[in-house]
């Protein structure tokens, strides 16, 4: 009985200090990631899943534009600086509106362009991605150029 007892005992001990140990040991929490600059415009890529085209869309944030039956709003687009790994998020809010029917919010959320599957638009006949985010003044000089 008291070598039960005193092998308890140790293993109690062990425990109760094998969490002060590995509380110290471990590393510090990453700091949460810090969104880039805010741009006025998402590039998106729309793909047709009937005919198989890929269509290129320009989006000013807070401006609906139409890909199909969507109806697709920017609410925020950011892209880190040039510095850091490269990422373009977009929030965005998807309706698919169909003549003679009310609007159905088909997705609304954030979407990265580095992980399309992340948080995808879930739809029979379009997909929609995020490509890039970007400012009206730098898209216009880049197509002149």
């Amino acid at each position: 009985m008291r070598r039960i007892s005193l092998a308890g005992a140790a293993l109690l001990a062990a425990l109760a200090a094998a969490p002060a140990a590995s509380q110290t040991e471990a590393p510090p929490p990453a700091a949460p990631p810090q969104p880039g600059p805010r741009h006025d415009t998402a590039v998106l890529q729309g793909l047709d899943k009937v005919t198989a085209r890929i269509s290129t869309v320009r989006a000013p944030v807070g401006e609906p534009v139409r890909f199909g039956s969507l109806h697709i709003v920017v609410r925020a687009c950011h892209k880190r600086p040039p510095e850091e790994t490269p990422e373009s998020a977009a929030f965005l809010e998807v309706d698919d509106v169909k003549p003679g029917e009310p609007p159905v919010r088909v997705f609304s959320g954030w979407m990265f362009a580095s992980s399309p599957a992340l948080s995808a638009l879930e739809h029979p006949v379009y997909d929609v991605t995020v490509v890039d985010c970007m400012n009206r003044s730098s898209s216009a000089s880049e197509s002149s150029g």
